[in-house]
């Protein structure tokens, strides 16, 4: 992934959706500000982004209020130690199936074949 100025802050990579919206993408190791993460996203958003998803650790996600993440086009997803893949949504936290988020790099450029975030 490569980094993406979106409005006054970077984000980690974009990627685009079948349908052609932008995703920008933030990821936030444990020992990260994750708050500084959310701020991203939210600029992201505001800079035209139409999703924006922080991507961090299942552990750190779980402790996050889930109020920030109910805004439309903002997602969370948390991965845990077995490199599982979580979504959260208004239902609460979902494990994602391989056949649903699938990703293939190539050469420097990384594309996604399919990202379901709703």
């Amino acid at each position: 992934m490569k980094p993406a100025r979106a409005g006054n802050a970077m984000v980690d990579g974009v990627a685009l959706s079948p349908e052609g919206e932008r995703i920008a993408i933030e990821v936030k190791s444990p020992h990260d500000d994750i708050i500084r993460g959310v701020g991203q996203c939210f600029e992201a958003l505001a800079a035209g982004y139409n999703r924006a998803v922080l991507v961090t650790t299942l552990r750190v996600a779980r402790r996050l209020r889930k109020r920030v993440f109910q805004r439309r086009g903002l997602k969370l997803i948390g991965v845990d130690a077995k490199a599982r893949i979580h979504r959260y949504d208004a239902d609460g936290w979902r494990l994602l199936t391989d056949k649903q988020c699938l990703f293939r790099s190539q050469k420097s450029k990384v594309g996604i074949d399919r990202f379901s975030l709703d």
